[in-house]
């Protein structure tokens, strides 16, 4: 099943598969940089505190990265 689009609301983000049903949410962070980076069909990705983390469609996360 793909993403068709994630989102930020507040302090949570909402992950929609194509036909607009949630797949997952997951918590944003509270830092001013944390929160939605971006989305592939495939993959999201979230900041939070200095970790970039790389989930998939399932919510399972791929990789990790401190930055």
């Amino acid at each position: 099943m793909a993403i068709g689009s994630a989102v930020q609301r507040g302090k949570t983000i909402y992950v929609y598969d194509e036909r607009g049903r949630v797949l997952y949410t997951r918590f944003a962070g509270s830092g001013p940089e944390d929160g939605l980076q971006g989305f592939t069909s495939t993959t999201v990705t979230i900041r939070r505190n200095r970790t970039i983390y790389v989930l998939d469609e399932r919510g399972r996360v791929l990789y990790t990265r401190f930055v």
